[in-house]
């Protein structure tokens, strides 16, 4: 009977290691199959950046560079590719600094004094949500009216960018670096407060460092907002201050397009978020995870 019983039993078992087995091949061919349906655009646009007229126009197409060439990246940046990677970097970095900056104190504010009330961050954030095609009249009107007043705030010109990239990212921000400000305990800050530290060294020294993951999170996103943002860079720029979206779409139309010389620029606007990436990696993670827990 004994025996039986762990003949039965070893039965079982074999059966149930066989189906981890199965659910466990099952788990990663879905895996290996998502990852390369998502991966293969990046695949094939950096492909394409290194093949020659004649093997990315073939049909059937060419999968593997026979020739491998750097000459999209040659010709692109020598046109126009270096001037929209300035711009981008320009704009890109300026925004989010300027974002990351108001919104922070914004955020601060709104903790620890209450500023406007409970509701107030729900309703900034709503304002996120508003489509931003329906502001590009009044935006338009607004920067030609600047332009006339100051070149440097209209229409083709970086500040209009940063500026407009700085209002479409602060509820964000705000509201992010809102939740990670109260996973900062206020006791630690009215200790420092008694030892004689003014509440602005508090928040430099004390309460901006604990907040550090979020920081690096929240100012991520809003950094590829506004690195990858293509509406109103395409509206409100002409020669001077387009950025690489825009490039790259100048490269495509109806009248023909050169996929050689677009895809070369994708991947030159590519590589800075994918280094990005990887340099705050361990605190995006962290930052990430505490918004979680806290917002």
């Amino acid at each position: 009977m004994t025996g039986t019983r762990l003949e039965v039993l070893s039965t079982a078992g074999k059966r149930s290691g066989r189906g981890k087995a199965v659910r466990s091949l099952l788990r990663y061919a879905i895996l290996l199959l998502a990852l390369a349906f998502f991966l293969f655009p990046i695949i094939w646009v950096v492909s394409t950046s290194i093949k020659l007229p004649g093997e990315y126009l073939k049909n059937p197409p060419v999968w593997i560079p026979q020739t491998p060439t750097l000459i999209h990246f040659t010709n692109v940046m020598e046109a126009k590719g270096a001037l929209a990677l300035r711009n981008s970097v320009i704009v890109a970095t300026s925004a989010t600094a300027l974002t990351m900056v108001v919104g922070s104190l914004a955020a601060y504010s709104l903790v620890r004094f209450g500023t406007g009330g409970r509701h107030l961050s729900f309703w900034l954030l709503s304002q996120r949500l508003m489509p931003p095609v329906v502001l590009v009249v009044p935006f338009f009107l607004v920067l030609r009216t600047l332009g006339e007043i100051n070149p440097a705030l209209g229409i083709d010109s970086h500040g209009a960018l940063i500026a407009l990239y700085t209002v479409f990212n602060l509820p964000y921000v705000i509201w992010m670096m809102r939740s990670y400000f109260q996973s900062v305990p206020a006791d630690i800050e009215e200790s420092a407060l008694v030892d004689g530290s003014s509440r602005f060294a508090v928040f430099w020294r004390l309460t901006l460092p604990l907040s550090l993951p979020g920081l690096i999170a929240t100012a991520t996103f809003a950094f590829i907002f506004a690195w990858t943002e293509f509406l109103f860079a395409v509206i409100f720029t002409r020669t001077k201050a387009f950025t690489l979206p825009v490039a790259i779409a100048g490269y495509t139309g109806s009248q023909g397009s050169n996929w050689g010389q677009a895809s070369a620029l994708a991947v030159v606007a590519t590589a800075p978020i994918f280094l990005l990436g990887l340099l705050v990696q361990r605190h995006f993670v962290r930052g990430l995870t505490l918004g979680a827990v806290r917002g």
